[in-house]
C-alpha cells in the first residue's frame, strides 16, 4: 500500500476531482434516468434536484481534504481569480471534472440501459416525447431565448459562489468544517428548485459537457451539440462568467470591508504577557498574605 501511494500532489488532486465529480453525476443522472424512464411514477422533478444535492454533499466529504472538492470548472476558475488555486492547475482540474462526469454518465447508461431502450423504443433522440438525452445533459425550454438562457446560467453560478465563499472565510462568520458539505448542498438545492425552469440549472460546465460528450459517443449523435441553435455552449461559458462575477461581488461588497484578523504572533505575545502578569499578581497576593500573618 505504501508503494502504491501517489506522492505527486497534483496527481492526487486530479484523482480526487475525478472521483468526486463521478459521485456527483452518478447520483444526479441516475435520479434523472429513474424519473424519466418510469414516466414520473418513481420520482418527480424534485427528485433530481435532491439527488444532485446529495451528490454534492457526498462528493465534498469524499475528496475535500485531497483536492478541495471543486467539482466544477467555474468554481476552480473563481478560486484561481481569488488566488486560492494556482492557475497552472485550472486545466488539469477542469479536465478531471469533465472526465469524472463522463464516466458517471457511462455507468448510469449501463445501469438504466434496458429502461432507456424500452422508454425510447430503441431510438436515442434529443427531441420528442420519448427523448432521453435530457437524462444526462441540460437542454432549454423552447420558449426561452438565448439571451435569457445565458443570463440564467450567469446568475445561477454567481449565486453559487456568492453563497459558498463566506462559508470558509475566516474574516467573516465561517461555518464549521464538518458542516460545509451539507450547507453547500443546500445552496445547490435552493438554486436547482428556483432557477432550473429555463435550461436545467447546470451551473457547472463539467456537469453538462461530460454527459453531453458521453451521449455524443453513445449513439445520440451530433444533435446533442447542434440542437436548440447550438445551445451546448451556454452551460459551458455562462457559468464561468457567473462564477467570477459572483466572486467579485463578494469581494467588493463584503470581504474588503471585514475587520482584519488579529495577527497570530501578536496574539501569542499578548497571551504570554497576560500569563506573566497573572503569575506576578499571584506572587504579590501570596506576599501580602504572608506579611499580614
Amino acid at each position: 500500500m505504501k508503494r502504491m501511494k501517489v506522492k505527486n500532489e497534483l496527481a492526487r488532486q486530479i484523482m480526487g476531482e475525478i472521483l468526486g465529480t463521478f459521485v456527483l453525476l452518478l447520483f444526479g443522472c441516475a435520479a434523472a434516468a429513474q424519473v424519466k424512464t418510469s414516466r414520473e411514477t418513481k420520482g418527480q422533478f424534485l427528485s433530481g434536484n435532491i439527488a444532485f444535492s446529495v451528490g454534492v454533499m457526498s462528493a465534498m466529504y469524499l475528496c475535500r481534504a485531497v483536492s478541495g472538492a471543486h467539482l466544477n470548472p467555474a468554481v476552480s476558475l473563481s478560486f484561481c481569480v481569488l488566488g486560492d488555486l494556482a492557475w497552472i492547475k485550472l486545466l488539469p482540474y477542469s479536465l478531471a471534472q469533465i472526465l469524472g462526469a463522463y464516466l458517471a454518465s457511462g455507468l448510469v447508461y449501463l445501469i438504466y440501459h434496458d429502461a432507456i431502450m424500452e422508454f425510447s423504443g430503441g431510438v436515442l433522440t434529443v427531441f420528442g416525447p420519448n427523448e432521453t438525452a435530457s437524462i444526462f445533459a441540460t437542454y432549454p425550454t423552447d420558449v426561452v431565448s438565448v439571451q435569457t438562457n445565458f443570463l440564467d446560467q450567469v446568475v445561477g453560478t454567481a449565486m453559487l459562489m456568492l453563497c459558498i465563499l463566506p462559508l470558509n472565510d475566516k474574516r467573516n462568520a465561517p461555518a464549521p468544517e464538518a458542516l460545509l458539505p451539507p450547507i453547500v448542498a443546500t445552496v445547490v438545492l435552493g438554486i436547482s428548485i428556483s432557477m432550473s425552469a429555463n435550461c436545467g440549472a447546470a451551473i457547472n460546465p463539467a456537469r453538462d459537457l461530460g454527459p453531453r460528450l458521453f451521449t455524443f459517443t453513445a449513439g445520440w449523435g451530433t444533435e446533442v451539440f447542434t440542437c436548440y441553435d447550438y445551445f451546448f455552449w451556454i452551460p459551458l461559458v455562462a457559468p464561468m462568467v457567473g462564477g467570477v462575477l459572483g466572486s467579485i461581488i463578494y469581494l467588493v461588497f463584503i470581504q474588503w470591508h471585514l475587520p482584519e484578523l488579529e495577527d497570530e504572533s501578536e496574539s501569542g505575545e499578548m497571551n504570554d504577557q497576560t500569563k506573566v502578569m497573572e503569575h506576578n499578581n499571584k506572587k504579590d497576593e501570596i506576599y501580602l498574605k504572608m506579611s499580614s500573618i
